[in-house]
């Protein structure tokens, strides 16, 4: 079982795709090498924070933050997108749930 659970690890950290996961109080517990590149936030600076109060813009901060807790819920919401911000806001990176 330790096995199965450092190869799905593995599988998230190396994927091709932005991966980041939350716990039930919002907070970033996992943050793959994907979304670190794509965001200009390592891993160590996103784990812990409050994924939307600081990757989130105040325009979609509520929407979010609803579609999460339907999630955390066990509720699926179809094709929800929304915008992640680079370290930087420089840009934004649109997200497909």
């Amino acid at each position: 079982s330790k096995r199965i659970a450092d190869d799905l690890m593995r599988l998230i950290e190396t994927a091709n795709a932005p991966i980041f996961g939350i716990n039930t109080a919002g907070q970033v517990t996992e943050w793959n090498r994907m979304v670190a590149n794509i965001t200009g936030y390592s891993k160590a600076e996103a784990l812990g924070k409050d994924l939307v109060s600081c990757f989130i813009s105040e325009q979609y901060k509520d929407s979010v933050s609803r579609v999460l807790k339907e999630a955390l819920n066990g509720q699926e919401t179809a094709n929800f997108e929304f915008p992640l911000f680079t370290k930087h806001f420089e840009r934004k990176i649109q997200i497909l749930m």
